[in-house]
């Protein structure tokens, strides 16, 4: 590593972080996805507070994790390993190239999604049965990318102790 002890601090918390978003998003996703989430299903989400409560859980965790490994992790794991640190963009093509992501593309596909879910909703119950749908379909991505890094950082001794 080439910075210092609170580098290592930091790595160890966006650790304990990921892990626990991960875990959080999984459970989250069972519950909402336990069936597909239909335009109905939407529709439904004004008089259905559970349901509603959940489907903000899941677009709030889902959104969260991808910012934490894509704004956090990544570039405080390439800053550990004496990488530039640059653009999203850049970053997320090297993470790709460093085997920490399928696809900075993909990526880029799944936060166009998240903001769908964030903003969209209200308008359109179509588009939010869609995007939910498609961020479902995108939760192994995040979670294999989660993994993919953890391991990283446990392979150098910088995981969570």
């Amino acid at each position: 590593m080439t910075g210092d002890d609170a580098q290592l601090q930091r790595l160890r918390f966006l650790a304990r972080v990921v892990q626990r978003e991960s875990k959080h998003l999984l459970t989250t996703d069972r519950r909402v996805f336990a069936k597909p989430f239909t335009q109905d299903r939407a529709k439904a989400l004004a008089d259905d507070v559970e349901l509603a409560e959940r489907v903000e859980a899941f677009a709030a965790r889902f959104g969260r994790l991808q910012d934490t490994l894509g704004d956090k992790l990544i570039p405080a794991l390439l800053r550990a390993l004496g990488e530039p640190v640059g653009a999203a963009i850049d970053n997320l093509d090297r993470a790709e190239r460093l085997g920490w992501l399928p696809s900075s593309e993909q990526w880029l596909i799944v936060r166009r999604l998240r903001n769908q879910m964030v903003h969209d909703y209200i308008e359109d119950p179509a588009i939010l049965a869609s995007a939910l749908q498609m961020a479902h379909m995108q939760v192994p991505m995040l979670i294999e990318a989660s993994r993919a890094l953890l391991e990283e950082l446990d392979r150098r001794g910088w995981g969570s102790p």
